[in-house]
């Protein structure tokens, strides 16, 4: 394994940390919480799937720069459109979504004026209603639970069932920490987003079984230790190899969001904050939460037994 900074040399007390990383994590999980809550009211700031809007098919007969048409539209008062590039044999065609309806018009004309005399036809415009926004909203909210879903029946199988529920615990944390991280930012709730959160539940999940496979190896090879020594024990023996793994999947996604376009930007945003969640989560959030299962399942069985001690025979 891949030593860093001589990390597994160390003793790092993640375990005697988790109380103020519950307080931590409390707070995003009420930051995200409450953004949930506001997003399901169609509150924040709702893309155009979810919203409800405008949806332009429009054929453009020479090439011209997405960055000015996005600028050409925002200086006619059009900043909240969604453009997306469709491949085209000839010329170029964009599909682009607007908020408000009625300025189909006005991005024909805007887009005339850019192109410089090229010939622009609107080919089409469909209107996404609110009922389709919310069914939308729903389906979403349903993708993302039955990831966790069957996140948690994944890590039963291969482990045990405590395993699994401090698994899903940890990957909700993750994914409502990051639709806190979206809505405090500002952030369009897109179907783009969606796919982050998808995308992080699952990284999420793989940072965390490196973590549970160690625990569950060395609970066979130190058995007469305390529990919590074998998790401490567990994660900084593998604290050199999640932390260079989150790594790696950052530098790719620091360049889409520095050299992307506009439209993957938000998407690589959420996805750094989401890894360096997930990775804290897998340290702070998921094993502590074995710890602390650990501890109250021998509390309960102390009380059980000094309860039948003390029954009159």
């Amino acid at each position: 394994m891949f030593e860093l900074m001589g990390w597994k040399r160390r003793d790092w007390n993640f375990v005697g940390m988790r109380y103020g990383a519950f307080a931590f994590s409390s707070v995003l999980m009420v930051i995200g919480i409450y953004s949930i809550v506001m997003l399901a009211m169609g509150k924040g700031k709702l893309g155009i799937d979810f919203a409800g809007g405008l949806t332009m098919n429009v054929a453009i007969d020479k090439e011209v720069s997405l960055d000015d048409i996005r600028n050409g539209l925002m200086a006619g008062g059009i900043g909240d459109a969604e453009i997306q590039q469709i491949a085209s044999e000839k010329g170029q065609r964009l599909l682009i979504k607007l908020r408000k309806g009625g300025q189909d018009r006005d991005v024909q004309a805007i887009l005339t004026g850019i192109a410089k005399g090229a010939v622009v036809t609107v080919e089409g415009v469909q209107e996404v209603g609110p009922a389709v926004g919310e069914k939308l909203r729903e389906q979403a909210a349903w993708a993302v639970l039955w990831a966790i879903i069957l996140i948690t029946v994944y890590i039963w199988i291969r482990f045990e069932y405590r395993f699994g529920i401090a698994a899903a615990i940890a990957t909700g944390h993750d994914v409502i920490a990051m639709i806190g991280f979206a809505y405090v930012m500002q952030k369009d709730f897109t179907m783009l987003i969606v796919t982050a959160l998808l995308t992080l539940a699952g990284y999420s999940l793989t940072d965390t079984v490196v973590v549970f496979d160690r625990i569950r190896e060395n609970l066979r090879l130190m058995h007469k230790q305390p529990f919590n020594e074998i998790v401490n024990k567990s994660i900084n023996e593998i604290l050199s190899r999640t932390f260079v793994t989150s790594l790696t999947v950052l530098l790719p996604l620091i360049a889409i969001m520095l050299y992307g376009s506009h439209v993957t930007y938000d998407f690589a945003m959420v996805l750094i904050a989401g890894i360096c969640i997930g990775t804290y989560s897998s340290w702070f959030v998921a094993s502590p939460i074995l710890v602390e299962w650990e501890h109250r399942k021998r509390l309960a069985a102390h009380a059980l037994a000094a309860a039948s001690q003390n029954q009159p025979k």
